[in-house]
C-alpha cells in the first residue's frame, strides 16, 4: 500500500493536534460556562444571627435567624488557632495543599472499601464538607461528585482561609447550634479564643455526628468522641499523650448556657434596622445604666395590681444618645412584647411647657404674666383643670407648674394650633391626629388631644435640656453624632422654662431638691391622659434626659393613675440611681425686664348649666365594651362637682376619682342626668344594645 506523502502526514498530524486542542479548549469552556451558570450558594452563610452589643462592645442581645438557628460569622484572628491545627490534622491533613479533592485520600478510601467490604476510611476534604454544608443532599454517589465539582468551585474563588472560616461558620453542633463560635458561647460560655485541649477536642468531634454527641443530651457519647479525637491527634503528634490524658478526664459540659437577653425591644428594634450583611450592631446603650433601669421598671410596675406596665428611655443630652431603653416592664407582662418606647399614645400636659415656650418667644407672656383660670369657652370646646376647680388669676409660672389647662388651651389659642403642630414636627416631634378627627389639629392638642411616641418625647425634652436646640435620637454607634438641630425657641426662653419646671411643687415624701445637697435638681412636667390611660413624667438633670410612661398596653383605663402617681416617683429613682447623686448647679434664670401684666386673652364666658360629654345624648352602648371599669362619665361646664343619675337612681364613685361609672344591667333605653354643684343640670337618652 503507497504510504502518503510526508507532508500529507504532517498535515493531517497537525489537523489532529488542532482537534484536540479545540476538544480541550471546547471542553474547558464547557467546564468554565457551567461553573460560571451554575455557582456555589456561598451567600447562605451571610444569613446568620445579629448581635447587638452595648457602647463598650459589651453583648446586650442576639437573635436567631429565620430558621431558629444560632449561627455567628468565623473569624480566624478570633479563634484558637490551636483548634484550627488540631481540626485540620484529624479532618483534612493535606488542607493547605489539595485543590479541593484530596487524591491520596480517595484512593486510601477506594482500597479501604474494597479490602474490608464496606467504607471504612471518608475521603471528604474540608472543603468538600463546607460544599456539603451549604448544599446538604442525602448520603449517595451522585451527591459525593457534586461535592467534588463545588469543592474545586470553592477553591477556584476563595482562599484557603476563607474556606475554613466558611467551614468554621456553617458546621452542626447538635440542635439549632451552627458554628464554632455559637457551640463555644452556648457549651462553654465563652468566646472561642482561647480554648482548653478537652474543649477542642469535644469541637472537633461534634460536628461529624451532632445530635448523637449533643454533650447537653448525650454526654458520654460525646465524651467517648472526644475521646478518639484526642488519641488520633496523639497519634498525629499533634498533642501531647500526658494532655491528651488529662482532656480524657475532664467533665464533658452539659447544660446549655443563656445569651444574654437586655435591651431586648431597642435591639430587636436595632437589628431589624441594620443593613443587609450587617452582623454585629453596636449601639449607643450603656449596659450598666440599661441594667439599672430595667431593674427599677421592673419593681415599679410589680406594684401594679391591674396588668399595667411601664416603659423608659434614658438620653445623653450631649450626644442626643439614648444610654438606656426599656419597652416594658418585662417580656412577661401584659403586652410585654410591644416596644411602648415607639408606641403612640396621649401625652396629657407634657407638650404644656412648649406651648409657653412660643409665646415666651412672641412676648405674649413671661414667666410672672398673671393671667386668668376661670371657666370659659373655646367655640365648642370647654376646658376644665384635673381637679374640677379654678384659681381665678394666677401667675404663669404658676399655670405650668400646676398645669393648669385653661390658661395652657387660651396660650395655644393665641400662639395659633396650626403653628405650634409645624413647630413641633419641624423639630422631629410628629404629632398624630386621632383617626375621628375633623381637622389637622385642634386646642385639644394642649391637653394631650393627639398622639406621640416616647421617643418624640424624649427629643423635646433634650431640646429644653439643650436650651431650646432639638435634635434627633441616636441609637447606634454608626450614626454619626450631629450639633445641627432644629432652634425651636432662644436659649434665654428654655432657661426660663427651665426655671420653672425645676421649681414645681415637690413629689409626697421627698424634699425639694434646692433643700437637698444630693438630689438632683429635675425639671419635670407629668401628664395624664383623658380616662386614665396614659401617665408620664418627663425631666432633665445632671446631663441626662428621662421619660417614663406607665400605663396599660391595650389602653385600658385606670382611673386615679395619674403621671404625678404613677410615673414621677420612677422619674425620681432613675435619676437619682443613673446620675452621680450631686445636684449641680441650675442656669440662672435671667430676670425678665417686665411689668406683671395681667393677660386675658378672651373675656371669660358666663358660667352656665352642664352639658354631657360621654355618653352622647341620643348614642347607643354595647355592654360589655368597656370591660370591667363600666361606662365611665364625663361632663364640662357649669359649678363642677356633679352628681349623676341613671332613671333616677343616683351612681356612685367606685374609684375615688370623681368619675362614676355605670354598669347597665339590661338593654333598653335610659334618662341620665348630670346635676352640678349648684343644682343645674342636664339630661340624655341613651340606648343600651342586646348582645347576642
Amino acid at each position: 500500500m503507497m504510504r502518503a506523502p510526508a507532508s500529507l502526514r504532517t498535515a493531517l498530524a497537525a489537523m489532529k493536534r488542532r482537534g484536540r486542542l479545540a476538544a480541550a479548549a471546547g471542553a474547558l469552556a464547557a467546564v468554565v460556562i457551567a461553573d460560571l451558570a451554575s455557582p456555589p450558594p456561598i451567600g447562605r452563610a451571610n444569613a446568620v444571627s445579629a448581635i447587638v452589643t452595648d457602647r463598650n462592645g459589651y453583648w446586650l442581645h442576639a437573635f436567631a435567624t429565620k430558621e431558629g438557628r444560632w449561627r455567628f460569622s468565623a473569624d480566624l484572628d478570633d479563634v484558637d488557632p490551636q483548634f484550627v491545627e488540631e481540626l485540620i490534622a484529624v479532618e483534612d491533613k493535606r488542607f493547605w495543599s489539595h485543590w479541593g479533592v484530596d487524591p491520596l485520600a480517595l484512593v486510601r478510601a477506594a482500597v479501604s472499601a474494597v479490602r474490608y467490604g464496606e467504607v471504612t476510611s471518608g475521603a471528604s476534604t474540608i472543603t468538600m464538607q463546607t460544599a456539603r454544608l451549604l448544599e446538604p443532599r442525602p448520603r449517595t454517589v451522585f451527591a459525593k461528585v457534586v461535592e467534588m465539582m463545588r469543592a474545586l468551585q470553592l477553591e477556584r474563588r476563595l482562599s484557603k482561609r476563607e474556606i475554613l472560616e466558611l467551614y468554621l461558620t456553617l458546621a452542626p453542633y447538635g440542635g439549632n447550634l451552627e458554628g464554632v463560635r455559637a457551640a463555644s458561647l452556648i457549651y462553654f460560655g465563652r468566646e472561642p479564643g482561647r480554648l482548653t485541649p478537652a474543649e477542642r477536642a469535644l469541637l472537633i468531634a461534634l460536628p461529624q455526628a451532632p445530635e448523637a454527641r449533643r454533650p447537653n443530651r448525650h454526654a458520654e457519647a460525646a465524651k467517648a468522641a472526644r475521646s478518639a479525637v484526642l488519641a488520633r491527634l496523639v497519634a498525629a503528634g499533634a498533642v501531647d499523650a500526658k494532655i491528651a490524658s488529662e482532656a480524657r478526664a475532664a467533665p464533658v459540659t452539659g447544660a446549655r448556657k443563656e445569651f444574654p437577653r437586655i435591651a431586648y425591644h431597642a435591639a430587636r428594634a436595632m437589628s431589624a434596622a441594620a443593613a443587609s450583611g450587617e452582623s454585629v450592631v453596636s449601639s449607643t446603650i450603656d449596659i450598666a445604666r440599661q441594667i439599672t433601669a430595667e431593674r427599677l421598671v421592673a419593681a415599679h410596675a410589680g406594684s401594679f395590681t391591674d396588668g399595667a406596665t411601664a416603659a423608659v428611655i434614658v438620653v445623653d443630652n450631649a450626644s442626643m444618645e439614648v444610654v438606656a431603653s426599656v419597652g416594658s416592664s418585662g417580656l412577661g407582662a401584659k403586652g410585654g412584647w410591644i416596644d411602648l418606647t415607639g408606641a403612640v399614645r396621649s401625652p396629657g400636659s407634657l407638650l404644656k411647657p412648649f406651648i409657653y415656650a412660643l409665646a415666651f418667644e412672641d412676648g405674649v407672656l413671661g414667666p410672672d404674666t398673671v393671667i386668668d383660670d376661670m371657666p370659659r369657652g373655646f367655640g365648642g370646646y370647654r376646658p376644665e383643670n384635673f381637679d374640677r376647680s379654678f384659681r381665678g388669676e394666677v401667675r404663669v409660672r404658676e399655670a405650668l407648674q400646676h398645669s393648669l389647662n385653661v390658661p395652657a388651651v387660651a396660650t395655644l389659642e393665641k400662639v395659633g394650633v396650626q403653628r405650634f403642630s409645624a413647630a413641633l414636627k419641624a423639630a422631629g416631634a410628629a404629632i398624630i391626629q386621632p383617626k375621628s378627627a375633623k381637622e389637622k389639629a385642634s386646642l385639644a392638642l394642649a391637653l394631650g388631644g393627639a398622639g406621640v411616641t416616647m421617643r418624640d418625647v424624649a427629643a423635646l425634652y433634650a431640646g429644653l435640656a439643650n436650651r431650646g436646640t432639638i435634635r434627633p435620637l441616636r441609637f447606634t454607634r454608626s450614626v454619626a453624632a450631629t450639633n445641627e438641630g432644629q432652634q425651636l425657641f432662644s436659649t434665654e426662653t428654655a432657661d426660663r422654662i427651665n426655671a420653672i419646671l425645676r421649681g414645681g411643687p415637690a413629689l409626697a415624701g421627698r424634699a425639694p431638691a434646692a433643700l437637698s445637697s444630693s438630689a438632683p435638681a429635675i425639671a419635670y412636667k407629668t401628664g395624664t391622659s383623658y380616662g386614665y390611660r396614659d401617665a408620664w413624667a418627663a425631666g432633665h438633670a445632671n446631663g441626662l434626659t428621662i421619660v417614663v410612661w406607665t400605663g396599660r398596653a391595650d389602653g385600658a383605663p385606670r382611673p386615679g393613675e395619674t403621671g404625678r402617681k404613677a410615673a414621677a416617683p420612677l422619674l425620681f429613682a432613675l435619676m437619682d440611681a443613673l446620675t452621680d447623686g450631686a445636684a449641680k448647679a441650675a442656669p440662672e434664670e435671667e430676670t425678665p425686664a417686665e411689668t406683671f401684666t395681667h393677660v386675658r386673652l378672651d373675656r371669660p364666658v358666663v358660667e352656665t348649666a352642664p352639658s354631657i360629654l360621654f355618653p352622647v345624648p341620643g348614642s347607643e352602648v354595647f355592654p360589655g365594651a368597656f370591660g370591667g371599669d363600666g361606662v365611665v362619665f364625663a361632663a364640662s361646664g357649669g359649678a363642677g362637682g356633679y352628681s349623676w343619675y341613671v332613671d333616677g337612681a343616683r351612681v356612685t364613685d367606685e374609684a375615688g376619682d370623681g368619675r362614676p361609672a355605670w354598669r347597665p344591667a339590661a338593654p333598653g333605653f335610659y334618662d341620665i342626668e348630670v346635676v352640678d354643684q349648684k343644682g343645674r343640670s342636664a339630661s340624655a337618652k341613651v340606648r343600651v344594645a342586646a348582645v347576642d
